[in-house]
């Protein structure tokens, strides 16, 4: 499957895209989606793990959460620092690159004998992860444009699946090998992916800009003052990941309290009807290829706020509350995949840089929405938080409202 792609640079040094890509198979983007899906999950690993790394580590348990912190960071720092890179390097190296040097720092986790050990080699984990985004951008760059919304979408749904299925996935592994088997298997399974992707990817996927690692740098902060689209998308991004971390951050507090109880077993279910939703919304890009990307996002960021009023009873019925996850993993998977096809049409010479800077609005997003929840269940109790998702959804979707009149 050969990709051609040609750059043309004007007199202001901006790169325009002239590529006509040959299209991916539906067996190369299945590929890529388990790959970013598998890559994902190494962030959300230790979050079960947490209690038995203290134990084996002897730290305590309020200072072991700095695990979850560190490895966000990394991930943080690498949307900024090594995503963009994707469009000066040749991406099919840089991938399998990411994934095997991934795979060393996992096989660090499982050995980490000290604290800082552990907590060094999670910095690694982080900013390694971010290889999710570098194959998010190079399937749309490998996507025929009639394509390129759908591939994305079913790429993104990957990323929502190893999200979602994480927790739950390491905590069946540890049960049987331990918390360090969670990371030596996801380590054997980085080689794996890195020795497929090594045969599945062509090899003219070729970069797209020019210039010093430092110039490319300075070309993603010119993206968030120059692209009107990118600053709107992001907007969008920050608030439904701020809603969506506002849930799952703190979903497991009333679940685990009494009179539910629930174990950790049964918490872990409501994440695979998450997925259900998650998945049900990966044709919102094929929808955005037919430039009904704007109402697709009016409908889900309508779908968003309402989904918080079942959730509200979790205490009187938990199909209420399965109910209300599957609305709000649908509703926020539907806007993220509109954001992606629409930022990407918008500059297809630069997406790699344009997806590290879109993601830096949904780790905002997330941060804050985590900060949010905690704060709002210890003091004010679970409807609170409902009213805080709720208000943070409906944010949104005014927001919508307020574009859909200037441009209308």
């Amino acid at each position: 499957m050969p990709c051609s792609t040609h750059t043309l640079t004007n007199a202001q040094g901006k790169i325009h895209d002239t590529s006509m890509g040959a299209g991916l198979s539906r067996a190369q983007t299945f590929l890529f989606a388990i790959t970013c899906a598998m890559a994902v999950a190494n962030v959300y690993f230790a979050q079960p793990l947490l209690e038995s790394m203290a134990a084996s580590l002897g730290v305590s348990s309020g200072a072991i959460g700095v695990v979850v912190t560190v490895t966000q960071a990394g991930y943080a720092v690498g949307l900024l620092f090594i995503v963009p890179l994707g469009d000066l390097l040749d991406r099919k190296k840089l991938i399998v690159s990411q994934l095997l040097l991934s795979a060393v720092a996992l096989c660090t986790v499982g050995l980490a004998e000290s604290w800082g050990m552990l907590l060094g080699a999670m910095v690694l984990v982080g900013l390694l992860a971010v290889v999710v985004q570098v194959v998010v951008a190079c399937t749309a760059s490998l996507a025929s444009p009639h394509q390129r919304g759908a591939a994305v979408g079913t790429v993104t749904s990957g990323v929502v699946l190893g999200i979602l299925l994480a927790r739950f996935v390491s905590g069946a592994v540890a049960d049987m090998a331990g918390w360090r088997g969670v990371y030596f298997v996801s380590a054997v399974l980085m080689v794996g992916m890195a020795l497929v992707l090594a045969r599945a990817l062509p090899a003219s996927v070729k970069p797209t800009a020019q210039g010093s690692y430092w110039q490319l740098l300075r070309s993603v902060f010119r993206l968030f003052m120059t692209e009107r689209t990118l600053r709107i998308r992001g907007t969008f991004a920050l608030l439904i990941f701020a809603a969506f971390s506002v849930l799952w951050t703190s979903m497991v507090l009333p679940l685990s309290a009494p009179p539910l109880s629930l174990s950790h077993t049964q918490i872990g279910l409501f994440g695979l009807a998450g997925v259900a939703g998650a998945l049900a919304a990966s044709r919102a890009g094929v929808l955005a290829d037919r430039g009904m990307g704007n109402r697709t996002t009016g409908i889900a960021l309508t779908v968003l706020t309402l989904s918080w009023l079942p959730i509200a009873f979790v205490h009187s019925s938990l199909l209420a509350m399965l109910i209300g996850v599957i609305l709000l993993d649908f509703a926020v998977q539907a806007v993220h995949v509109t954001n992606q096809s629409l930022i990407f049409a918008a500059r297809p010479d630069a997406q790699s840089r344009l997806v590290g800077a879109y993601m830096c609005f949904y780790s905002m997003g997330s941060g804050l929405g985590a900060i949010a929840a905690t704060y709002t269940y210890a003091h004010f109790g679970w409807v609170a938080v409902c009213i805080l998702g709720a208000g943070i959804s409906a944010v949104a979707l005014v927001y919508w409202l307020l574009l859909k009149r200037v441009q209308s």
